[in-house]
């Protein structure tokens, strides 16, 4: 069996769950790939569907485990972005779906899903997949999901950094996970590679990014108040006509942060059927800091009590530009014949920036290709999150102990806290109008991020790091000490608690946790293996490994 990271797939067709897409999952034995098989029911009511795709994402029952399987991950999350390292406590669901019409069908048509369940976010590189798979199943069933997963099993393992070659059903698909220690923004080399490959590969130039410019086209003059509202985790739900619509909206949204991670829940496509309808729907507390994606008119109703509503419809073009929604009052929100609009009291803290919409309409008049629009956008976003994550990130490490103050037998001073109101000082010499032009009321948004989970998320993860660096500091400190001396006035149980100790620090380095070089792990070993011979024979039997 593959590992935890590997591509181990597996099939089923026995049982249908909650949206009838996808057999009982058992997080515990089910591998980190899976094909189900089952009819669907998707919440659209009018016309003939044909084939479509989308996305969901949905908790693992029993809440967050880690395994053995999740262990042998580590190094993916290590060397992965935030935003493509595995989901502990949440799958994702890429949905095929057909629906026709069959007369010989008692309800008139037929109606089939074919479902990829991963934790990894791989939106374009699954549903590719789904595209040469699911046509050849409705049409073969069983036999070619048998054939497709043995050939699954045969993949390499995604390995950030590293091209991969994916053979399957006679077509080799060509991808490349982006590695953390990228630029973020900057383009890699995607070309096809040189290998011989026969027939030529089908090259996918991202595993995870959208069209950002098409699933933005009817909010563009609003996308940097969207930006806001997923910066500042507000609650959200995107009314969509489809569930195609509903799922790449949601997925755009919470990319639109990058290099920053959406730490709040989401759901690409949300239904009635859904396990936590209940819990977020509920009026007798605020709404979750949650992000929904549905197509059923019937959530106007249950979450009108929602402070952002964007509803979407069916795409047309007002002249050069796709028509745009209009922020409209909550008020005026209706229940039945709600027209497009995002449907909202907020007030966004910083003025818009019209020259993005200018440069948009410039590359419509040019007739520039979507790409190129989608990264003109992507560009847009990704310095805006930049602008407002430099100053946090510059007084984060103004936290960090000099290296100077980490000495070898003495634990590592501490990380100081972080202080808010010392922060939001810094600002008028140090804040985003350094390397953006937006102008607004900055450290308005600052004091509301401090309140949302993503600043938590965040926080949490930059003091892990730094955190794992102050220790790394400390072990090179100890592997460049002189430990004769330093035994030379020590008792036994000073002796052996340091071994204890060192040896802790080496499973730590051992797993990746500490970015230490292999020269400081060796020097370590051999301070161990020295103490240790100092030792008396009893001790050193009990202290060596067995």
């Amino acid at each position: 069996m593959a590992a935890s990271l590997g591509w181990h797939s597996t099939s089923g067709t026995d049982a249908v769950a909650k949206e009838g897409w996808c057999s009982v999952w058992k997080a515990d034995k089910t591998p980190p790939l899976a094909l189900f098989t089952g009819g669907a029911q998707v919440e659209k009511a009018e016309g003939s569907l044909g084939d479509t795709q989308f996305s969901f994402r949905f908790r693992q029952s029993g809440g967050c485990r880690r395994g053995a399987l999740w262990e042998d991950g580590r190094d993916y999350d290590r060397q992965a972005p935030l935003g493509l390292q595995r989901e502990p406590a949440h799958y994702f669901g890429y949905v095929y779906f057909r629906q026709v019409k069959d007369d010989s069908v008692k309800r008139g048509y037929f109606q089939k899903s074919l479902v990829l369940v991963s934790r990894l976010p791989y939106v374009n590189l699954f549903q590719c997949l789904l595209q040469l798979i699911a046509p050849e199943y409705f049409d073969k069933l069983d036999p070619c999901l048998e054939a497709v997963c043995s050939e699954i099993d045969q993949w390499p393992p995604p390995v950030p950094g590293r091209r991969l070659n994916l053979p399957v059903m006679g077509v080799v698909i060509q991808v490349r996970v982006p590695s953390r220690v990228e630029k973020p923004g900057s383009s890699p080399d995607l070309s096809v590679s040189q290998e011989a490959l026969l027939p030529a590969p089908l090259a996918l130039s991202s595993v995870y990014e959208l069209d950002l410019f098409r699933c933005f086209q009817p909010v563009l003059t609003h996308v940097q108040m969207l930006w806001e509202l997923m910066l500042l985790a507000e609650p959200l739900v995107v009314l969509a006509p489809s569930p195609a619509v509903s799922s790449e909206t949601v997925l755009a949204l919470t990319s639109c942060l990058a290099p920053l991670k959406y730490c709040c829940d989401y759901r690409p496509y949300f239904t009635i059927h859904d396990s936590e309808f209940k819990e977020y729907t509920t009026r007798t507390q605020a709404p979750p800091s949650v992000l929904l994606g549905v197509t059923n008119p019937f959530f106007i109703k249950t979450l009108q009590h929602w402070p952002h509503i964007l509803r979407l419809g069916e795409l047309k073009m007002a002249g050069d530009l796709p028509k745009q929604v209009k922020v409209k009052k909550l008020a005026k929100l209706k229940i039945l014949d709600a027209k497009p609009g995002l449907y909202s009291s907020y007030k966004p803290f910083l003025h818009k920036d019209k020259g993005l919409i200018k440069r948009l309409l410039k590359g419509i008049h040019k007739k520039r290709s979507s790409e190129a629009q989608s990264a003109l956008l992507r560009r847009h976003l990704l310095e805006l999150t930049q602008s407002f994550l430099i100053p946090l990130e510059h007084y984060m490490a103004s936290l960090m102990p000099l290296q100077r103050a980490v000495t070898p037998w003495k634990n590592p001073p501490p990380i100081r806290p972080f202080q808010q109101e010392e922060f939001l000082k810094t600002l008028e010499q140090a804040g985003p109008q350094l390397t953006c032009m937006i102008k607004g009321d900055w450290m308005g948004l600052y004091r509301r991020f401090f309140r949302s989970p993503n600043f938590d998320g965040w926080y949490r993860q930059r003091h892990r790091e730094m955190m794992h660096k102050l220790e790394a500091l400390h072990l090179e400190a100890i592997s460049e000490a002189n430990i004769g001396t330093w035994m030379k006035h020590k008792s036994e149980v000073e002796v052996v608690d340091l071994v204890l100790k060192l040896r802790e620090k080496l499973v730590q380095a051992g797993h990746h946790r500490l970015p230490v070089k292999e020269e400081t792990v060796q020097r370590v070993g051999q301070h161990i293996t020295t103490i240790l011979g100092a030792l008396p024979e009893d001790l050193q039997a009990v202290l060596r490994p067995q």
